[in-house]
């Protein structure tokens, strides 16, 4: 009898042991991470030795049996297998719950990040509108002084609106051009980095930025 229970827990434990790999090896077909694949075989041979107490509470005397019929020792072994592979359910339910909570925790963080990065873009030109500004260097004057007449006047304009986010439409209602050549002095500014612009929930803005305020002031 004690030869025919070390037989028994060597099955489950083998049987435990092949159908926790088996599972490992269909849940990570890309990934070789050698802690799930201790984890599959973990829980395969816990599933397997539970089968034992699953054929006891139901009343079967498989068990017993399989010590003299080699057909139910083989079919005991099927079972203890199939126990096993089953308990891909619990590992696979665990991984998808920690991957569903990886992805909502990078969507939360890529948000915020997005809302720091735009609450920044706002909010620093507010902060530079109110910062006394130093004297334009040599390089600042020489690139005013290339500016042409239009992006001078667009300079002026977007530095001494009551807004400090200007919508290209009430630009035009401040300078005296279209509408192309103010598109077109708009992207210059931005272009020697003088004027920036934000798409905010009331669409998009133009906006000067630090340097751009400051050479204002001396054009202005």
């Amino acid at each position: 009898m004690v030869a025919f229970v070390i037989v028994l827990t060597l099955v489950m434990l083998l049987a435990g042991v092949f159908g926790g790999l088996i599972n490992y090896f269909l849940l990570n077909q890309s990934n070789r991470d050698t802690t799930k694949m201790a984890r599959c075989v973990v829980v395969g041979v816990g599933a397997a030795f539970l089968v034992p107490v699953v054929l006891d509470l139901v009343g079967s005397e498989m068990v017993t049996q399989s010590q003299d019929d080699a057909g139910k020792l083989l079919i005991y072994i099927g079972l203890c297998l199939i126990a096993a592979i089953a308990s891909r359910v619990v590992v696979t339910n665990d991984v998808d719950r920690t991957l569903q909570a990886s992805e909502a925790a990078k969507q939360d963080v890529e948000a915020i990040a997005a809302d720091v990065r735009q609450l920044r873009e706002l909010l620093l030109p507010m902060v530079e509108t109110e910062t006394e500004m130093a004297a334009l260097s040599e390089e600042d004057q020489a690139l005013v002084d290339g500016l042409d007449v239009a992006s001078t006047q667009t300079l002026k304009v977007l530095g001494t609106g009551r807004h400090i986010f200007r919508t290209q439409e009430s630009l035009l209602n401040d300078v005296e051009m279209d509408e192309q050549s103010l598109h077109k002095s708009l992207q210059v500014l931005m272009q020697k980095g003088l004027a920036s612009k934000v798409t905010t929930e009331w669409g998009l803005r133009w906006f000067l930025n630090e340097r751009g305020r400051r050479m204002a002031e001396n054009v202005i």
